[in-house]
């Protein structure tokens, strides 16, 4: 069992009550200033703020009746963790999520909001994987991983077919990547509709663990990942998401943290909508100039729009 084209259209028909359909979002300026088309596509308006509602919906929503008796466990640093609560009340059953102590105040509410039972731990992927398996151990319910696994990653693939429905004469995707499980389903969604789209990854500097193991074929960790865009602060990616990462994806590249910001404050002005720092992440690559956009159209996946409105990134107290 692997990750097609298929399972994501199979997984859209399955979501496609428990999603919005998010829109694309353009603007003139911006084109102006890189010299190509940018396309926005908008899932910081999805249900619990981010992309996430789509794989967590699609895994939650693909259990047996069985495996799904006494609820579902997951980690997360935010948004993972809310979409599993949210489709776990939507299908009736309970939600035991394990967040990273620290994580911004906005996404512990929106957990806590759709019923999810929190239980903290120190931010390292083993530690949150380790309490992960304690909690299932004890109550029996069905680990929904963030990344590692096909159900998530097609869930996650049905925001590009989307934008090729939308878009379908696009060049370039950028997506953003934490654990690769949106890369994934980006990659394998865009080049099964259109295969001559080149499908970029675009990772902090200070989190390039994905960048690294793309080189290398081997999976690299980062102990602690020091960058502002919190929902990409995942150690290493998954086994199962390097290889389709490897056979699908064009090209890794990195932004740095500068940057980062400048994107994000340059989209809440320009677009007038409220993204997070993870999901600036792509634009910060426009703006480095990290590849050449003159006279393409591109994607851009903008992740999640869950942000501490009293800590933002630009201001300094």
């Amino acid at each position: 069992m692997s990750l097609d084209l298929a399972r994501i259209r199979a997984a859209h028909e399955r979501i496609r009550p428990h999603i919005k359909r998010t829109p694309v979002l353009t603007n003139d300026a911006l084109d102006a200033a890189c010299g190509g088309q940018l396309f926005f596509k908008c899932e910081n308006f999805q249900h619990a703020g981010a992309f996430k509602s789509r794989g967590a919906a699609n895994a939650v929503f693909s259990l047996t009746a069985a495996e799904a008796q006494h609820g579902v466990v997951a980690h997360s640093s935010g948004n993972h963790a809310a979409a599993v609560a949210r489709a776990a009340r939507l299908r009736g059953i309970p939600a035991y999520l394990v967040m990273p102590h620290g994580v911004p105040g906005p996404k512990v509410r929106n957990v806590e909001s759709y019923g999810g039972q929190i239980t903290y731990c120190e931010p390292s992927l083993t530690v949150r994987e380790a309490t992960c398996a304690q909690i299932a151990a004890a109550t029996g319910a069905a680990s929904i991983p963030p990344f590692d696994d096909y159900r998530v990653m097609a869930g996650q693939g049905t925001a590009t077919l989307e934008l090729l429905e939308d878009v379908p004469d696009i060049h370039v995707i950028l997506c953003p990547v934490g654990g690769g499980g949106l890369l994934c389903g980006t990659a394998v969604a865009a080049k099964g509709v259109r295969p001559a789209v080149r499908v970029i990854g675009v990772e902090p500097t200070l989190a390039d663990d994905v960048a690294q193991s793309f080189q290398t074929g081997q999976r690299v960790s980062i102990a602690t990942p020091a960058t502002v865009a919190d929902g990409l602060r995942t150690n290493c990616t998954g086994e199962k998401n390097l290889p389709l990462i490897r056979a699908h994806v064009d090209e890794m590249v990195t932004v740095s943290e500068d940057n980062i910001v400048a994107a994000m404050r340059a989209l809440w002005d320009a677009l007038k909508i409220v993204i997070e720092p993870s999901a600036a992440v792509p634009y910060a690559a426009v703006l480095e100039g990290r590849f050449d956009a003159r006279g393409r159209k591109i994607g851009l996946i903008l992740t999640g729009g869950n942000v501490d409105l009293d800590a933002l990134p630009w201001i300094t107290k």
